[in-house]
């Protein structure tokens, strides 16, 4: 990749580094790695045809050329209506569900240095879940009452995660073992809550923390998106320090990085990416776990590769939506069942597959 003004540097980079590309003009050197562009780019396009999909889709089909013609202004009223008003917000809760998850997962991975440190296996959403069946048990909240006690239930137990693990230092697989636990003791935590609630609101928590699009409107859109145009950025500042904690804390704090400050910065980036997607989709389980590991493997790159997983867990999650609705039309199948049963296919495969290169 070059560009008016800039040159590639000429000393050949490790594989999967991608290439050093020195902006004169600016006086910074850029690392390209073309492959990961092209992966993100093509996941982008993947990403656009599921959404043109989704929203065409149903019993009232739409055209892909109508549905585009819709989302640029044009279209009639009725298409509108079901576009812009029944389904587009469903489709895109997924989406930004999806990246946020994606994008929390391959940061705590990364911090943890464990493909098993997904928001999901450490407890952060299962924290999340508990606080919010808690609200719809015990006050009887609304939506925003909900999504509120998600995200603090999300935020308090990624709090007593990190001081339980902390000793010296938090290590990657203490966070993952407290983790856990952690996780465990908030969903018996739940299912209590759930076994001594009234009917009426023990069905409403179980839909709930099953993890579901359906009734998604524009209401659950704008706060994961303002979430991932605050959070994201952040994780772009702090993401030097991300790629050398993952040789190490010794090898990090030699090259200047404060350790521990930049993690506890990395964990509550992943937690409140995590807190936001839960709270307006519920517990959406093996998204922040598959979709880092995923697009690894597509790209090939080293380091944590936050933008190559949100993009994947955005494709993920609405195909998974997508399959849910079509193969299951007259149940409206949630969304969590679906990335239930592939994520805990792909939970035996990466066990299968860590054990095996261990013992190689």
């Amino acid at each position: 990749m070059s560009t008016a003004g800039a040159s590639v540097d000429p000393r050949a980079a490790p594989a999967g580094l991608g290439r050093v590309v020195r902006v004169p003009l600016l006086g910074a050197s850029l690392r390209v790695a073309p492959r990961t562009l092209g992966v993100c780019a093509g996941l982008t396009v993947v990403a656009l045809v599921v959404l043109i999909l989704a929203v065409g889709t149903g019993e009232y089909p739409i055209a892909p050329g109508r549905v585009l013609e819709t989302l640029l202004g044009g279209g009639d009223q009725g298409t509108r209506f079901v576009v812009e008003t029944l389904r587009l917000p469903r489709a895109l809760t997924g989406l930004l569900v999806g990246a946020a998850l994606g994008a929390g997962g391959a940061i705590l991975q990364s911090i943890s240095r464990n493909p098993l440190g997904s928001p999901d296996i450490v407890g952060f959403t299962q924290g999340a879940s508990a606080g919010a069946v808690l609200q719809i048990i015990a006050f009887g909240g609304g939506a925003a009452a909900i999504a509120t006690a998600s995200i603090v239930g999300g935020v308090l137990t990624a709090v007593v995660v990190y001081l339980l693990a902390y000793r010296n230092g938090v290590a990657g697989y203490r966070l993952v073992l407290v983790g856990i636990g952690m996780a465990a003791l908030m969903a018996a935590v739940t299912d209590y809550l759930i076994t001594r609630a009234r009917l009426q609101d023990a069905q409403q928590a179980w839909v709930w923390v099953t993890g579901s699009l359906n009734g998604r409107g524009w209401e659950h859109v704008r706060p994961v998106a303002l979430a991932l145009l605050v959070l994201l950025p952040l994780v772009v500042i702090l993401a030097r320090d991300l790629r050398m904690m993952e040789m190490g804390d010794d090898a990090a704090k030699a090259l200047g990085v404060a350790v521990e400050r930049s993690r506890l910065l990395l964990v509550l980036v992943a937690v409140g990416l995590t807190a936001v997607a839960t709270a307006s989709a519920g517990p959406v389980l093996f998204v922040g776990l598959a979709a880092p590991q995923i697009a690894r493997r597509l790209t090939r790159a080293t380091g944590p590769g936050v933008g190559a997983a949100a993009l994947t867990g955005a494709v993920l999650l609405l195909s998974a939506d997508l399959a849910a609705q079509r193969l299951f039309p007259d149940s409206q199948l949630p969304v969590g069942v679906m990335t239930g049963v592939l994520g805990g296919v792909y939970l035996i495969w990466l066990l299968s597959n860590e054990w095996r290169s261990r013992r190689a």
